[in-house]
């Protein structure tokens, strides 16, 4: 289901479920390109590229108002208003989403991090789709490189609020013990033991495929990247790794 394009530039994945559309997630060989460049590897000279500053929070803007907008809107999530145009969003740990609805044509850009999954930015850039014409039974989403759970140590404060987002039955004065049982009963690939008593391993990416499981969305709706940006390091940046302010695109095209 994912594909490595080889360009002269560097190396970007795709993944089958969005073939309707184009789409990357572009390697760390990117870094410093214009993504005027990473819209052209896509495969078009005349998409417009777009982004916005990302806040880690879960504002949703559209297309229509990045282009509107005298500066940089701050949100972490971008719904297409239009053909041709080419929505980014950039990572290091953090999960990118791409979604696309091969119905209306329409496609969004999700940067989510840890606070944006606990604010449940995916499910609030749906719910814009759905508002503009989409069908949750329509959608495709994938989920991109990002740091897995086995290796992604977070305070029980993180663990708890994202642990609230796909459980009702999560208390403050749960242990990580806990927390780890009632997350893996959930699913076992969102949660991981660990040493530290105060910490415990959680999958971000498995959070916001649950968040849009209890949505939804079937199985067959999403996919997950098998890549690590903490352990891939030919491909990827990781801000946990290097701590280093670098970055990768992901981007898709309406």
């Amino acid at each position: 289901m994912w594909h490595w394009q080889t360009t002269e530039l560097g190396e970007f994945l795709t993944c089958d479920l969005l073939s309707p559309f184009r789409h990357g997630f572009f390697s760390r060989a990117w870094q410093g390109q214009p993504l005027a460049t990473l819209t052209a590897a896509l495969g078009t000279d005349d998409a417009m590229p777009l982004r916005t500053q990302q806040v880690h929070g879960n504002r949703v803007v559209l297309a229509s108002d990045v282009l509107a907008a005298p500066s940089r809107l701050e949100a972490d999530a971008l719904v297409s208003t239009e053909v041709n145009q080419a929505l980014w969003v950039c990572s290091a740990d953090c999960v990118p989403l791409l979604i696309g609805d091969p119905v209306t044509g329409q496609v969004a850009a999700i940067h989510a991090g840890w606070r944006g999954t606990a604010a449940e930015v995916a499910k609030q850039t749906i719910t814009q789709m759905q508002a503009l014409g989409s069908k949750l039974a329509h959608l495709r989403v994938v989920l991109g490189p990002a740091i897995r759970g086995d290796v992604y140590q977070v305070g029980l404060n993180v663990a708890y609020a994202l642990a609230a987002t796909v459980t009702p039955q999560v208390e403050a004065t749960m242990t990580a013990a806990a927390l780890y049982e009632r997350l893996a009963a959930l699913d076992a690939a969102v949660a991981f033991p660990d040493p530290d008593p105060q910490r415990l391993r959680v999958d971000v990416a498995r959070v916001n495929w649950l968040q849009l499981r209890q949505l939804g969305l079937a199985e067959s709706q999403m996919a997950v990247s098998p890549y690590c940006t903490y352990r891939d390091t030919a491909f990827f940046f990781s801000y946990r790794r290097e701590r280093q302010k670098q970055v990768q695109w992901s981007g898709i095209i309406s």
